[in-house]
């Protein structure tokens, strides 16, 4: 029988010798952290981790996992090396642990901070950075992980086919101008940036948290609470606050997620509960002061 440190030698080889990044590469990856992963465009493995355990009440909306407390971490190769970038969603008591553990694991701290204003109980976000070997950094994010009350994933069951949400997504995609997808009960979009974002000589590809993040929770009625950031440059930053304020849409925060991207980019977090089309429409109006790829639906 192989010594655990003969096993990660093992997956490390295995990975560092493939040579495509098809879901078989991040086998190894995915049996470090015990939870499975998703190939996403731009040659990014990531893994969803929500939390749904927490039952956060934000303006009497019971705020849903997809909403705006998803953990997720994003892998990309780099070599026979990855970059890991993500935002890991805590209580108030364990941001310390978390954050202890993380760094005797060397795994770096990029922000820490909240998304929402006035939920109860209070969450933080902790955005997260870490390069070497991806199954080294997976056993590291996993140990960090075990100290929270973050769920295990359900055992891998057949697709389901999927629900419809008590919301009429193609007239709010009309009015975004962009395509969603319904995931968890939540519709949701992500909008690219069109400029190259870089770390270093690295490209960040959308996926690893550098597009405008926009979900839609129904609230009955047509209505629709939503959550999510939008990805600036400084110059946009006033324009933006500007839209959203003025079609009664809240900023409830503004901040950095990277360290050292170029060009340097702001998140503006916001919420809002009425008309989802009304509100789409809002969104729609701060989008357009963005160098966002254009709309998709016409």
């Amino acid at each position: 029988m192989l010594s655990a440190a003969a096993c990660l030698l093992v997956c490390c080889c295995t990975f560092a010798q493939t040579k495509d990044d098809s879901t078989a590469t991040w086998k190894p990856v995915e049996a470090a952290l015990g939870r499975p992963g998703q190939l996403q465009p731009g040659e990014v493995y990531k893994f969803a981790l929500p939390r749904k355990d927490m039952k956060i009440v934000k303006d009497g909306v019971i705020v849903a996992p997809g909403l705006a407390l998803g953990s997720w971490l994003a892998f990309k190769k780099m070599g026979s090396e990855a970059m890991v970038m993500g935002d890991l969603v805590l209580s108030e008591e364990e941001i310390e642990p978390v954050m202890l553990k993380l760094q005797q694991e060397k795994i770096e701290q990029s922000s820490i901070h909240n998304h929402l204003l006035g939920e109860s109980p209070r969450v933080i976000y902790m955005h997260i950075e870490g390069h070497g070997d991806p199954v080294v950094l997976a056993r590291s994010l996993a140990a960090a992980i075990a100290l929270t009350k973050t769920p295990r994933p359900p055992p891998a069951t057949p697709a389901a086919t999927p629900q419809a949400i008590d919301l009429n997504t193609e007239q709010v995609e009309q009015a975004l101008g962009y395509s969603g997808k319904v995931s968890g009960g939540i519709l949701q979009f992500s909008v690219p940036r069109i400029e190259k974002i870089t770390e270093g000589e690295m490209e960040i590809p959308p996926a690893m948290g550098v597009a405008t993040a926009i979900n839609f929770q129904p609230t009955g009625q047509g209505k629709a609470a939503i959550s999510g950031d939008f990805v600036l440059l400084a110059s946009e930053v006033n324009p933006v606050i500007r839209a959203l304020r003025t079609h009664g849409i809240d900023v409830t925060a503004m901040h950095n997620h990277m360290l050292f991207e170029q060009p340097h980019l702001y998140f503006m977090h916001f919420w809002a509960n009425d008309d989802a089309v009304k509100l789409a429409q809002g969104l729609r109006a701060a989008l357009d002061e963005t160098n966002s790829q254009k709309p998709q639906v016409k």
